[in-house]
């Protein structure tokens, strides 16, 4: 708590020195704000502090209006050209970001890096959303998104006690900075997000990012496969899917049980996360 107290505590001395702003001040006359976390960026568009965002990463997709904004490079590929050239009085991120070279540059051309922490369980996740929703001088949507939150996360978990089926599901996730098509291990909010929606994640490997191979799917076994977004989008189609090391030979694939998700809705904790465990649950049990 005491770290959380001082990072919000240095995320209001960054904005105090830069100028005041709120939901009625234009980006012009406030803050020049650059979000690289998609956690940061779908909460700041839920709290009123979307105008003061000129630039965001590449995976800041959520919500719609975000891909309208200019992009500075994915968060582990960040461009430091891009950056610059928004003239941005901060950049927000939550610690996720590279290559170090970039970060360097960044600093000393005198542009502040805020980094926010938490946001890895419900509990930190709330705390998350107080502490921006502050900033933006916005607590009471704050005080509703976190009830918000806490009322479907209890509605989900009423529904799991009723479930009586546990599939086994893989995450196939395509890493950007790697180049790499991997699957999640049984760590992490992907995991977490699995275990909240009542199956089991069908990657049992040590790794915390396993590299997609044949020998991985012919392990895991899985009934049901989870496509992120640009992944699945790189190859198609389902069919064309199919075609990486191994996913033909799954059950999944037999049973034509992939399906494409948004990375979002797996890979972070926000104010739809309640929401987002439902949707799982009504995909990954229907008959």
């Amino acid at each position: 708590m005491r770290n959380n107290h001082i990072l919000f505590i240095a995320a209001a001395v960054v904005l105090s020195a830069c100028g005041r702003f709120d939901k009625k001040t234009s980006q012009k006359e406030g803050q020049r704000l650059i979000s690289v976390s998609k956690q940061l960026t779908e909460i700041i568009f839920e709290v009123g502090g979307d105008t003061a965002l000129v630039g965001v990463d590449l995976s800041s997709t959520f919500p719609e209006a975000a891909k309208k904004i200019p992009t500075v490079g994915y968060h582990r590929g960040l461009n430091a050209e891009g950056i610059i050239s928004l003239n941005p009085t901060a950049v927000w991120h939550d610690g996720n970001i590279a290559p170090e070279h970039v970060i360097e540059q960044v600093k000393k051309v005198g542009i502040p890096l805020v980094q926010f922490s938490g946001g890895n369980t419900i509990d930190s996740t709330k705390i998350l959303i107080m502490q921006l929703a502050t900033l933006f001088h916005n607590e009471a949507k704050g005080r509703a998104l976190c009830e918000k939150l806490d009322l479907d996360m209890a509605k989900a978990d009423s529904v799991r006690k009723q479930l009586t089926d546990k599939p086994r599901v893989l995450i196939v996730h395509f890493g950007q900075a790697a180049n790499q098509y991997f699957v999640f291990n049984r760590k992490g909010i992907p995991n977490q997000m699995l275990e909240w929606a009542g199956v089991e994640n069908a990657a049992d490997t040590a790794q915390k990012w396993k590299n997609l191979s044949p020998e991985v799917i012919a392990q895991a076994q899985p009934d049901i496969i989870l496509a992120t977004d640009y992944g699945f989008d790189l190859q198609g189609s389902v069919e064309k899917f199919k075609q990486l090391p191994g996913i033909s030979l799954s059950p999944a694939a037999k049973n034509n049980r992939i399906y494409r998700i948004d990375e979002h809705d797996l890979v972070y904790l926000g104010p739809r996360t309640g929401e987002n465990v439902l949707k799982l649950i009504n995909l990954l049990h229907k008959k």
